[in-house]
Protein backbone atom coordinates (compact mmCIF):
# COMPACT_ATOMS: atom_id res chain seq x y z
CA UNK A 1 0.00 0.00 0.00
CA UNK A 2 1.24 3.64 -0.73
CA UNK A 3 -0.42 6.97 0.55
CA UNK A 4 -2.01 8.43 -2.41
CA UNK A 5 -2.92 12.24 -1.87
CA UNK A 6 -4.29 14.30 -5.19
CA UNK A 7 -2.37 14.74 -8.08
CA UNK A 8 -3.26 18.32 -7.23
CA UNK A 9 -3.10 18.52 -3.77
CA UNK A 10 -1.09 21.60 -2.41
CA UNK A 11 0.51 19.00 0.16
CA UNK A 12 2.34 17.20 -2.89
CA UNK A 13 4.03 20.37 -3.44
CA UNK A 14 7.70 20.96 -2.01
CA UNK A 15 6.72 24.27 -0.46
CA UNK A 16 4.84 21.71 2.33
CA UNK A 17 6.96 21.09 5.03
CA UNK A 18 6.75 17.43 6.45
CA UNK A 19 8.71 16.27 9.21
CA UNK A 20 8.82 13.55 12.10
CA UNK A 21 8.74 14.17 15.90
CA UNK A 22 9.55 13.46 19.02
CA UNK A 23 10.59 14.60 22.62
CA UNK A 24 12.69 14.47 24.43
CA UNK A 25 11.90 12.51 27.82
CA UNK A 26 10.46 9.93 25.50
CA UNK A 27 13.93 9.16 23.44
CA UNK A 28 16.87 10.51 25.27
CA UNK A 29 17.82 8.08 28.22
CA UNK A 30 20.88 9.27 30.23
CA UNK A 31 19.25 10.61 33.07
CA UNK A 32 22.02 10.61 34.75
CA UNK A 33 23.22 13.44 32.95
CA UNK A 34 20.38 16.04 33.78
CA UNK A 35 18.35 16.94 36.80
CA UNK A 36 15.12 14.89 38.19
CA UNK A 37 12.32 15.67 36.72
CA UNK A 38 8.43 15.01 37.02
CA UNK A 39 8.10 11.88 35.05
CA UNK A 40 11.54 10.21 37.35
CA UNK A 41 9.42 11.17 40.25
CA UNK A 42 6.41 9.68 38.82
CA UNK A 43 7.90 6.75 36.96
CA UNK A 44 9.59 5.67 40.54
CA UNK A 45 5.68 5.73 42.11
CA UNK A 46 4.52 2.02 41.85
CA UNK A 47 1.64 1.75 40.05
CA UNK A 48 1.58 4.61 37.61
CA UNK A 49 3.56 3.36 34.83
CA UNK A 50 1.38 0.32 32.95
CA UNK A 51 4.71 -1.48 32.75
CA UNK A 52 6.88 -0.16 35.81
CA UNK A 53 9.42 1.21 33.75
CA UNK A 54 10.93 4.48 33.18
CA UNK A 55 12.62 6.85 30.86
CA UNK A 56 16.25 6.27 32.19
CA UNK A 57 17.42 4.89 29.08
CA UNK A 58 14.28 5.07 26.80
CA UNK A 59 16.22 4.73 23.24
CA UNK A 60 19.54 6.26 24.15
CA UNK A 61 19.13 8.77 21.74
CA UNK A 62 21.53 11.35 23.86
CA UNK A 63 24.21 8.50 22.74
CA UNK A 64 22.89 7.60 19.41
CA UNK A 65 21.85 10.75 18.23
CA UNK A 66 24.28 11.01 14.78
CA UNK A 67 22.98 7.98 13.91
CA UNK A 68 18.90 8.91 14.73
CA UNK A 69 19.83 12.28 12.02
CA UNK A 70 21.34 9.71 9.80
CA UNK A 71 17.80 8.22 9.95
CA UNK A 72 15.71 11.36 9.28
CA UNK A 73 17.76 12.72 6.46
CA UNK A 74 17.39 9.08 4.81
CA UNK A 75 13.38 9.56 5.15
CA UNK A 76 13.89 12.54 2.79
CA UNK A 77 12.16 15.05 5.57
CA UNK A 78 12.27 18.48 5.27
CA UNK A 79 12.16 19.51 8.95
CA UNK A 80 12.69 17.34 12.45
CA UNK A 81 10.47 18.04 15.70
CA UNK A 82 12.53 17.97 19.07
CA UNK A 83 11.74 19.30 22.51
CA UNK A 84 14.85 20.58 24.60
CA UNK A 85 15.04 19.09 28.54
CA UNK A 86 14.55 21.72 30.58
CA UNK A 87 16.90 19.46 33.54
CA UNK A 88 19.32 19.41 31.07
CA UNK A 89 19.81 22.34 30.13
CA UNK A 90 19.42 24.61 33.36
CA UNK A 91 21.43 23.90 36.49
CA UNK A 92 19.13 24.25 40.15
CA UNK A 93 20.35 27.63 40.17
CA UNK A 94 18.90 28.62 37.05
CA UNK A 95 22.62 28.93 34.89
CA UNK A 96 23.08 26.92 32.15
CA UNK A 97 24.55 23.39 32.10
CA UNK A 98 27.51 23.31 29.25
CA UNK A 99 27.22 19.95 28.65
CA UNK A 100 23.48 19.82 27.75
CA UNK A 101 23.53 23.23 25.85
CA UNK A 102 26.49 21.73 23.83
CA UNK A 103 24.72 18.14 23.36
CA UNK A 104 21.29 20.14 21.57
CA UNK A 105 24.20 22.97 19.74
CA UNK A 106 25.58 19.94 18.26
CA UNK A 107 22.34 18.27 17.35
CA UNK A 108 21.30 21.62 15.59
CA UNK A 109 24.70 22.44 13.63
CA UNK A 110 24.01 19.04 12.43
CA UNK A 111 20.30 19.26 11.51
CA UNK A 112 21.26 23.36 9.76
CA UNK A 113 24.39 21.16 7.82
CA UNK A 114 22.29 18.43 6.36
CA UNK A 115 19.63 20.83 5.46
CA UNK A 116 16.57 19.59 7.83
CA UNK A 117 14.53 22.43 9.72
CA UNK A 118 14.88 22.23 13.04
CA UNK A 119 11.54 22.97 14.94
CA UNK A 120 12.43 23.22 18.47
CA UNK A 121 9.30 22.29 21.55
CA UNK A 122 10.64 24.34 24.20
CA UNK A 123 8.44 22.01 26.76
CA UNK A 124 6.91 19.24 26.53
CA UNK A 125 6.10 18.12 29.81
CA UNK A 126 9.53 17.54 31.67
CA UNK A 127 9.11 20.25 34.19
CA UNK A 128 12.85 20.15 36.81
CA UNK A 129 11.62 18.20 39.69
CA UNK A 130 12.76 21.23 42.08
CA UNK A 131 10.15 23.61 40.29
CA UNK A 132 7.55 20.90 41.50
CA UNK A 133 8.44 20.84 45.15
CA UNK A 134 7.69 24.38 45.16
CA UNK A 135 4.38 24.20 43.62
CA UNK A 136 5.08 23.47 39.80
CA UNK A 137 2.34 24.86 37.31
CA UNK A 138 -0.07 25.70 40.62
CA UNK A 139 2.53 28.11 41.58
CA UNK A 140 2.50 31.08 39.25
CA UNK A 141 6.13 32.02 39.79
CA UNK A 142 6.90 29.11 37.41
CA UNK A 143 5.12 30.65 34.75
CA UNK A 144 8.36 33.49 34.79
CA UNK A 145 10.53 30.58 35.68
CA UNK A 146 9.99 29.39 32.32
CA UNK A 147 10.30 32.92 30.74
CA UNK A 148 14.29 33.35 31.99
CA UNK A 149 14.84 29.67 30.68
CA UNK A 150 14.03 30.65 27.09
CA UNK A 151 15.45 33.72 27.15
CA UNK A 152 18.74 31.69 28.48
CA UNK A 153 18.31 28.78 25.79
CA UNK A 154 17.41 31.15 23.18
CA UNK A 155 20.22 33.01 24.12
CA UNK A 156 22.41 30.34 23.05
CA UNK A 157 20.55 28.60 20.63
CA UNK A 158 21.19 31.82 18.48
CA UNK A 159 19.97 31.40 15.13
CA UNK A 160 19.79 27.87 15.02
CA UNK A 161 16.68 27.05 15.49
CA UNK A 162 13.83 27.68 12.39
CA UNK A 163 11.10 27.55 14.54
CA UNK A 164 9.93 27.71 18.42
CA UNK A 165 7.31 26.31 20.07
CA UNK A 166 6.34 27.45 23.59
CA UNK A 167 4.74 24.40 24.91
CA UNK A 168 3.32 20.98 23.87
CA UNK A 169 -0.26 19.82 24.84
CA UNK A 170 -1.03 21.88 27.86
CA UNK A 171 -4.20 20.66 28.17
CA UNK A 172 -2.35 17.03 28.82
CA UNK A 173 0.27 18.70 31.53
CA UNK A 174 -2.65 20.61 33.48
CA UNK A 175 -5.67 18.46 32.74
CA UNK A 176 -4.05 14.97 32.82
CA UNK A 177 -1.20 15.90 35.01
CA UNK A 178 -2.89 18.07 37.95
CA UNK A 179 -6.69 17.39 37.18
CA UNK A 180 -7.05 13.89 37.25
CA UNK A 181 -3.37 12.61 37.82
CA UNK A 182 -2.49 10.23 35.43
CA UNK A 183 0.38 12.10 34.63
CA UNK A 184 3.01 13.69 36.08
CA UNK A 185 3.09 15.17 38.78
CA UNK A 186 0.21 12.68 39.76
CA UNK A 187 -1.92 15.61 41.57
CA UNK A 188 -5.84 15.14 41.33
CA UNK A 189 -8.34 18.00 41.77
CA UNK A 190 -10.48 20.28 39.44
CA UNK A 191 -9.12 23.37 40.60
CA UNK A 192 -5.42 22.73 39.78
CA UNK A 193 -6.58 21.40 36.58
CA UNK A 194 -7.66 24.95 35.73
CA UNK A 195 -5.33 26.73 37.64
CA UNK A 196 -2.04 25.29 36.31
CA UNK A 197 -3.50 25.73 32.99
CA UNK A 198 -3.91 29.53 33.26
CA UNK A 199 -0.34 29.40 34.44
CA UNK A 200 0.79 27.25 31.16
CA UNK A 201 -0.74 29.98 29.30
CA UNK A 202 0.76 32.66 31.05
CA UNK A 203 4.09 31.03 30.72
CA UNK A 204 3.30 30.73 26.57
CA UNK A 205 2.66 34.70 26.64
CA UNK A 206 5.75 35.24 28.20
CA UNK A 207 8.05 33.61 26.43
CA UNK A 208 6.37 34.64 23.51
CA UNK A 209 7.95 37.99 24.10
CA UNK A 210 11.36 36.60 24.69
CA UNK A 211 11.52 34.98 21.84
CA UNK A 212 9.90 37.75 20.06
CA UNK A 213 13.29 39.79 21.15
CA UNK A 214 16.11 36.93 21.15
CA UNK A 215 14.53 35.09 18.00
CA UNK A 216 12.72 37.48 15.95
CA UNK A 217 13.30 35.34 12.61
CA UNK A 218 12.06 32.05 13.78
CA UNK A 219 8.79 31.16 13.56
CA UNK A 220 7.01 31.31 17.24
CA UNK A 221 4.13 29.48 18.38
CA UNK A 222 2.16 26.90 20.15
CA UNK A 223 1.12 23.33 19.99
CA UNK A 224 -2.12 22.48 20.72
CA UNK A 225 -3.89 19.25 21.04
CA UNK A 226 -7.45 18.57 20.21
CA UNK A 227 -9.51 15.43 20.55
CA UNK A 228 -12.81 16.68 18.61
CA UNK A 229 -16.42 16.61 20.74
CA UNK A 230 -19.32 14.97 18.70
CA UNK A 231 -23.08 13.79 20.57
CA UNK A 232 -24.08 10.69 20.89
CA UNK A 233 -27.83 11.43 19.01
CA UNK A 234 -29.46 15.02 17.50
CA UNK A 235 -30.82 15.61 21.09
CA UNK A 236 -30.41 19.09 22.61
CA UNK A 237 -29.17 17.85 25.66
CA UNK A 238 -26.17 15.60 23.97
CA UNK A 239 -25.07 18.51 21.89
CA UNK A 240 -25.00 20.59 24.37
CA UNK A 241 -23.10 18.12 25.95
CA UNK A 242 -20.48 17.74 23.75
CA UNK A 243 -20.39 21.78 23.43
CA UNK A 244 -19.43 21.72 27.14
CA UNK A 245 -17.31 18.83 26.74
CA UNK A 246 -15.23 20.84 23.66
CA UNK A 247 -15.40 24.40 25.48
CA UNK A 248 -13.59 22.23 28.97
CA UNK A 249 -11.12 20.07 26.65
CA UNK A 250 -9.98 22.24 23.72
CA UNK A 251 -11.65 25.90 23.19
CA UNK A 252 -10.32 26.14 26.81
CA UNK A 253 -6.86 26.35 25.50
CA UNK A 254 -7.25 27.82 22.37
CA UNK A 255 -9.92 30.99 23.11
CA UNK A 256 -7.56 32.80 25.44
CA UNK A 257 -4.77 33.22 23.02
CA UNK A 258 -7.52 34.54 20.26
CA UNK A 259 -10.26 35.77 22.39
CA UNK A 260 -8.48 37.11 25.37
CA UNK A 261 -11.02 34.67 27.58
CA UNK A 262 -12.25 31.20 28.84
CA UNK A 263 -14.80 29.51 27.53
CA UNK A 264 -18.44 30.17 28.58
CA UNK A 265 -18.27 27.01 30.65
CA UNK A 266 -16.18 28.89 33.44
CA UNK A 267 -19.87 30.20 34.25
CA UNK A 268 -20.31 26.61 35.59
CA UNK A 269 -17.70 26.23 37.89
CA UNK A 270 -18.30 25.96 41.88
CA UNK A 271 -16.35 29.57 43.10
CA UNK A 272 -13.40 27.19 43.79
CA UNK A 273 -12.76 25.65 40.71
CA UNK A 274 -12.22 29.34 39.06
CA UNK A 275 -8.60 30.19 38.43
CA UNK A 276 -6.54 33.12 39.73
CA UNK A 277 -6.30 35.28 37.05
CA UNK A 278 -4.50 38.60 37.64
CA UNK A 279 -5.26 41.86 35.49
CA UNK A 280 -3.25 41.96 32.42
CA UNK A 281 -3.25 38.12 32.21
CA UNK A 282 -5.43 38.07 28.78
CA UNK A 283 -2.98 40.42 26.98
CA UNK A 284 0.29 38.46 28.10
CA UNK A 285 -1.27 35.23 26.83
CA UNK A 286 -2.82 36.49 23.34
CA UNK A 287 0.35 37.45 22.59
CA UNK A 288 0.62 37.16 18.95
CA UNK A 289 2.06 34.00 16.93
CA UNK A 290 3.83 32.92 13.46
CA UNK A 291 1.82 29.63 13.52
CA UNK A 292 -0.17 27.49 15.67
CA UNK A 293 0.97 23.37 15.98
CA UNK A 294 -2.10 21.18 16.03
CA UNK A 295 -1.38 17.76 17.19
CA UNK A 296 -4.76 15.16 16.53
CA UNK A 297 -5.13 11.34 17.24
CA UNK A 298 -9.02 10.62 17.62
CA UNK A 299 -12.36 12.08 18.42
CA UNK A 300 -14.79 11.34 20.98
CA UNK A 301 -18.34 11.46 21.44
CA UNK A 302 -20.48 12.51 24.74
CA UNK A 303 -23.92 12.16 26.10
CA UNK A 304 -25.82 14.46 28.85
CA UNK A 305 -24.96 13.18 32.36
CA UNK A 306 -26.98 14.91 34.98
CA UNK A 307 -24.34 14.80 37.26
CA UNK A 308 -21.52 16.13 35.63
CA UNK A 309 -23.12 17.70 32.25
CA UNK A 310 -21.41 15.21 29.78
CA UNK A 311 -20.12 11.86 29.91
CA UNK A 312 -17.73 10.13 27.11
CA UNK A 313 -19.21 7.15 25.35
CA UNK A 314 -17.12 4.41 24.04
CA UNK A 315 -17.61 3.28 20.09
CA UNK A 316 -17.19 -0.21 20.49
CA UNK A 317 -17.84 -1.13 17.29
CA UNK A 318 -15.40 1.40 15.22
CA UNK A 319 -11.66 0.76 14.84
CA UNK A 320 -9.32 1.48 16.75
CA UNK A 321 -5.74 1.81 17.17
CA UNK A 322 -3.69 -0.56 19.92
CA UNK A 323 -4.16 2.64 22.39
CA UNK A 324 -7.97 2.21 22.07
CA UNK A 325 -8.17 5.60 20.32
CA UNK A 326 -11.00 5.38 17.92
CA UNK A 327 -10.17 5.78 13.82
CA UNK A 328 -12.39 8.44 12.27
CA UNK A 329 -10.33 10.13 9.72
CA UNK A 330 -13.30 13.03 9.08
CA UNK A 331 -12.91 14.20 12.59
CA UNK A 332 -9.50 15.66 11.57
CA UNK A 333 -10.96 17.96 8.64
CA UNK A 334 -13.83 18.72 11.03
CA UNK A 335 -11.20 19.90 13.61
CA UNK A 336 -9.11 22.18 11.11
CA UNK A 337 -12.32 23.45 9.38
CA UNK A 338 -14.59 24.20 12.27
CA UNK A 339 -11.11 26.62 14.46
CA UNK A 340 -10.42 27.77 11.02
CA UNK A 341 -14.13 29.17 10.99
CA UNK A 342 -13.48 30.27 15.01
CA UNK A 343 -10.51 31.77 15.18
CA UNK A 344 -7.85 34.19 12.74
CA UNK A 345 -5.42 31.78 12.93
CA UNK A 346 -2.41 32.03 11.56
CA UNK A 347 -0.15 28.88 9.15
CA UNK A 348 -1.47 25.50 10.85
CA UNK A 349 1.39 22.98 10.88
CA UNK A 350 0.01 19.46 11.72
CA UNK A 351 2.71 18.98 14.59
CA UNK A 352 1.80 15.19 15.27
CA UNK A 353 -0.76 12.98 13.89
CA UNK A 354 0.08 9.37 14.05
CA UNK A 355 -1.32 5.58 15.37
CA UNK A 356 -0.14 3.38 18.09
CA UNK A 357 -0.37 -0.33 16.51
CA UNK A 358 0.57 -4.11 17.49
CA UNK A 359 3.69 -4.22 15.67
CA UNK A 360 5.76 -7.00 15.34
CA UNK A 361 9.00 -7.44 13.85
CA UNK A 362 9.23 -10.84 11.83
CA UNK A 363 12.08 -11.63 9.74
CA UNK A 364 13.46 -8.26 10.21
CA UNK A 365 10.51 -6.11 9.00
CA UNK A 366 7.87 -4.75 10.04
CA UNK A 367 5.02 -4.63 7.74
CA UNK A 368 2.68 -1.92 9.52
CA UNK A 369 -0.32 -1.84 6.95
CA UNK A 370 -2.99 -0.74 9.24
CA UNK A 371 -0.66 2.35 10.70
CA UNK A 372 -0.28 3.08 6.67
CA UNK A 373 -3.33 3.38 6.42
CA UNK A 374 -4.05 5.41 9.01
CA UNK A 375 -1.70 7.74 7.18
CA UNK A 376 -2.98 7.76 4.23
CA UNK A 377 -6.53 8.60 5.17
CA UNK A 378 -5.37 11.17 7.97
CA UNK A 379 -3.06 12.98 5.15
CA UNK A 380 -6.12 12.85 2.92
CA UNK A 381 -8.55 14.60 5.88
CA UNK A 382 -5.79 17.19 6.13
CA UNK A 383 -5.71 17.49 2.21
CA UNK A 384 -9.88 17.92 2.15
CA UNK A 385 -9.33 20.98 4.79
CA UNK A 386 -6.95 22.89 2.95
CA UNK A 387 -9.34 22.36 -0.12
CA UNK A 388 -11.70 23.86 2.51
CA UNK A 389 -9.32 27.09 2.84
CA UNK A 390 -7.53 26.10 6.17
CA UNK A 391 -4.14 27.02 5.43
CA UNK A 392 -1.55 24.09 6.91
CA UNK A 393 1.78 24.51 5.80
CA UNK A 394 3.03 21.35 7.37
CA UNK A 395 3.06 17.82 8.36
CA UNK A 396 4.99 15.97 11.05
CA UNK A 397 4.28 12.08 11.68
CA UNK A 398 4.39 11.04 15.18
CA UNK A 399 6.44 9.30 16.47
CA UNK A 400 9.96 9.17 14.42
CA UNK A 401 10.17 6.08 16.14
CA UNK A 402 8.72 3.96 19.10
CA UNK A 403 9.57 5.54 22.59
CA UNK A 404 8.44 5.88 26.50
CA UNK A 405 4.59 6.22 26.09
CA UNK A 406 4.40 8.11 29.53
CA UNK A 407 1.85 6.37 31.54
CA UNK A 408 1.61 3.37 28.74
CA UNK A 409 5.49 2.74 29.18
CA UNK A 410 7.04 0.74 26.38
CA UNK A 411 3.77 -1.36 25.46
CA UNK A 412 2.30 1.14 22.71
CA UNK A 413 4.56 1.70 19.56
CA UNK A 414 3.59 5.16 17.67
CA UNK A 415 7.13 4.79 15.57
CA UNK A 416 7.39 4.77 12.14
CA UNK A 417 10.98 3.49 12.88
CA UNK A 418 10.62 0.38 15.30
CA UNK A 419 12.74 0.01 18.03
CA UNK A 420 14.60 -2.84 19.72
CA UNK A 421 15.01 -1.45 23.61
CA UNK A 422 17.14 -4.38 24.37
CA UNK A 423 19.41 -3.97 21.85
CA UNK A 424 18.59 -0.12 20.45
CA UNK A 425 18.58 -1.88 16.68
CA UNK A 426 16.02 0.77 14.67
CA UNK A 427 14.21 -0.50 12.05
CA UNK A 428 12.19 0.98 9.57
CA UNK A 429 8.37 -0.60 8.74
CA UNK A 430 6.41 -0.23 6.13
CA UNK A 431 4.79 2.83 7.31
CA UNK A 432 8.23 5.10 6.97
CA UNK A 433 9.04 3.76 4.03
CA UNK A 434 5.42 5.13 1.65
CA UNK A 435 6.01 8.51 3.80
CA UNK A 436 9.95 8.42 2.43
CA UNK A 437 7.99 7.50 -1.31
CA UNK A 438 5.29 10.19 -0.42
CA UNK A 439 8.02 13.03 -0.15
CA UNK A 440 10.25 11.85 -2.82
CA UNK A 441 7.70 12.17 -5.13
CA UNK A 442 6.53 15.54 -4.66
CA UNK A 443 6.63 17.88 -7.43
Amino acid sequence: MKIMLPADSKMQSKAFTYGVATASFQIEGAADSRLPCIWDTFCATPGKIRDGSNGEQACEHVKLWRDDIDLIESLGVDAYRLSISWPRVLHKDGSLNDQGVKFYIDLLDELNRRGIKPFVTLYHWDLPQHIEDKGGWLNRETAYLFADYTDKITQAFGDRVYSYATFNEPFCSSYLGYEIGIHAPGLAKKSYGRQSAHHLLLAHGLAMKVLQKNSPHSKNGIVLNFTPCYSATDSADDVQAASKADQYFNQWYIKPLFDRCYPEIINDFEPEDVPVIEEGDFDIIAQPIDFLGINFYTRAVYKADAVTGFAQIDMVDNPKTDIGWEVYPQSFTDLLTSLHALYPLPPIYITENGAAMADKLIDGKVDDQDRLAYYDAHLNAVNNAIELGVNVVGYFAWSLMDNFEWAEGYLKRFGIVYVDYDTQKRTLKSSAYAYKDLLANRK
